[in-house]
């Protein structure tokens, strides 16, 4: 009886002692895919809300300071 190897069992024979391990974005950059992915998560939040807090420091200095009188714009 013949015995079926599995795909993982393949894999794992194959791959060694990187089994397991996740890919790097280049060998020599010691960062993995997911964190490269989570980076880009965290700095497009951030991004987003740095351009939220310029908008509404823009309308509080263009209009909201000028309502209550606090300064004019000039």
């Amino acid at each position: 009886m013949r015995r079926i190897i599995s795909p993982i069992d393949s894999t794992k024979t194959a791959l060694g002692e990187k089994f397991g391990q996740e890919n790097r974005i280049l060998p020599w950059v010691p960062i993995t895919k997911t964190q490269s992915e989570q980076f880009v998560q965290w700095t497009t939040k951030g991004a987003w809300i740095g351009i939220v807090l310029t908008v509404i420091g823009w309308i509080t200095i263009r209009f909201i300071g000028p309502a209550f009188g606090w300064w004019q714009v000039v």
